[in-house]
C-alpha cells in the first residue's frame, strides 16, 4: 500500500509539472483577464458539476473572503450553491439549463464565466459558456482529457492532459489557487511583496 500511495503523489506532482509547462502563458493570460474584469467592477461566476462544483465554491470563497493577503473582498459567485434555483430550473426546464439561466439572470458584459469540467463535455457547462459568450462575458474553461467542447468555445482554455479525474481535479485546485494568488498580487501588490 505504501508504494501505491507514493505512486499517487508522484503522478499528481508530475501532472502539475507538465500542466504548468504546457499552460504557463495561458495562466498568465487568465490572471490578466480576471484582474482586468475585477478592476472594471465586474464579477466572476464559477460553475461545474460534482467535484468541479466544490471547486467552484472553493475558489469563489477564496476571492470573496481572502486568499493569502489581507485585502478587500472580491466579487465572485459559485452558481452551484443555491439549491432552490438549481432544483427549480432542473425540474421546470432541464438540468442542462441550471447554469445558463443563472448566467442570463446575473451575468453582465465584462463579467467572467469560469466553467470547470474534468471531461470538457458537461452539457450544462457548455451551455452556460455559450450563453456567457452571447452576453459578452470573458469565458474561462478548466478541463481535462482533450478539453472537449469546453476548451474549443472558451476565450481561455486551461486543459489538464490526463484521463484520471482525481489527478485532473488536483491540478484544477492548484491552478485555482495560483490564479487567486496572482490576482491578489496584481490588484494589491505592495512594495514589500516582491
Amino acid at each position: 500500500m505504501e508504494d501505491y500511495i507514493i505512486k499517487i503523489f508522484k503522478e499528481s506532482n508530475q501532472l502539475k509539472e507538465s500542466f504548468v509547462n504546457e499552460n504557463l502563458r495561458r495562466i498568465v493570460e487568465v490572471v490578466e483577464a480576471v484582474t482586468t474584469a475585477l478592476k472594471a467592477g465586474n464579477k466572476i461566476l464559477l460553475f461545474g458539476n460534482g467535484g468541479s462544483a466544490a471547486d467552484a465554491q472553493h475558489i469563489a470563497a477564496e476571492f470573496v473572503n481572502r486568499f493569502v493577503i489581507e485585502r478587500p473582498p472580491l466579487p465572485a459567485i459559485a452558481l452551484t450553491t443555491d439549491t432552490s434555483v438549481i432544483t427549480s430550473i432542473g425540474n421546470d426546464y432541464d438540468f442542462s439549463d441550471i447554469f445558463s439561466k443563472q448566467i442570463r439572470a446575473i451575468g453582465q458584459k465584462g463579467d467572467v464565466a469560469w466553467g470547470m469540467s474534468t471531461s470538457g463535455t458537461s452539457a450544462n457547462v457548455i451551455k452556460a459558456l455559450e450563453t456567457a459568450k452571447k452576453i459578452g462575458m470573458v469565458t474561462i474553461g478548466l478541463t481535462g482529457r482533450d478539453g472537449g467542447d469546453v476548451a474549443r468555445i472558451v476565450d481561455y482554455s486551461l486543459n489538464v492532459s490526463s484521463t484520471s479525474t482525481p489527478r485532473i481535479q488536483e491540478v484544477h485546485t492548484t491552478v485555482g489557487h495560483v490564479i487567486c494568488e496572482m490576482v491578489d498580487f496584481r490588484l494589491f501588490q505592495r512594495p514589500d511583496n516582491k
